[in-house]
């Protein structure tokens, strides 16, 4: 680490502190002995999403966040709730070692949280997601989702 002031190499650690996502640490200059402040953060690589037609971009949490809270509008979902869904889903897709996904990866781990949420907005999502190409399998998806809830009150009963 160089000083920012006269660009010697050479700098002392007086203190460190971890903060949210990265470390802050207060260093002194061994020539010219200024203070000053660095923060590291660990560098990530980049998740490269792999869309329907083929075309490859960068993963955009806030795009898949978007997409849940348009999903949950008027529904009593938190918006603490949807950070959580899109860090877990995030961080399963970095822990997964590969450098690109497919978006209908990212959609379905996303309806699966969704479900877990609220049916309606699971509904909501799954019918743009899916593009249902009728009413008919809509009313399937419809269907399918009450019969896996009375299946899970029976279960609890």
């Amino acid at each position: 680490m160089r000083c920012p002031y006269c660009r010697y190499p050479e700098t002392k650690v007086l203190e460190t502190r971890e903060t949210e996502g990265n470390t802050r640490r207060r260093r002194e200059c061994l020539r010219c002995a200024k203070r000053f402040t660095t923060y590291e953060q660990a560098e990530q690589d980049e998740l490269t999403v792999i869309k329907k037609d083929g075309r490859r971009e960068a993963f955009d949490r806030d795009k898949l966040l978007n997409g849940l809270r348009r999903a949950c509008e008027k529904r009593p979902i938190e918006q603490a709730q949807l950070e959580r869904a899109v860090e877990d889903i995030e961080a399963r897709l970095i822990n997964h070692k590969k450098s690109a996904v497919k978006s209908s990866h990212i959609g379905e781990m996303a309806m699966r949280r969704l479900k877990k949420l609220d049916n309606i907005a699971y509904l909501r999502f799954a019918s743009v997601y899916r593009d249902f190409a009728d009413i008919t399998s809509f009313q399937d998806e419809v269907r399918q989702l009450v019969s896996e809830n009375k299946q899970k009150k029976a279960l609890s009963e």
